[in-house]
């Protein structure tokens, strides 16, 4: 794995339960702001989707984009997600 592999993985597992981040962000974090096409194609190599949440990342525009599982499991996910954060912030 290379150098800028690792520090989007790293981005990506800072990226909070049940909110997202746009591609662009996170090339910006991992210290490429112009590699938004460079973080995609690392994301969608992904071998751990679930470990390192990659459907946590979308489109500026907010649009869901690509997911190596599948486009609707990425929304499912997202969708998921954000209830079950809703869920936990009612409870403290």
């Amino acid at each position: 794995m290379n150098k800028f592999t690792a520090k989007v993985y790293r981005v990506v597992l800072s990226i909070p339960f049940g909110q997202v981040r746009s591609y662009k962000w996170v090339a910006r974090q991992a210290g490429s702001p112009g590699a938004c096409r460079a973080v995609g194609q690392i994301l969608k190599r992904n071998p751990y989707p679930l470990i390192i949440p990659c459907h946590r990342v979308v489109g500026s525009n907010q649009k869901i984009g690509g997911y190596n599982l599948g486009a609707k499991r990425k929304v499912f996910l997202l969708a998921l997600e954000k209830e079950l954060a809703k869920c936990m912030v009612s409870k403290k």
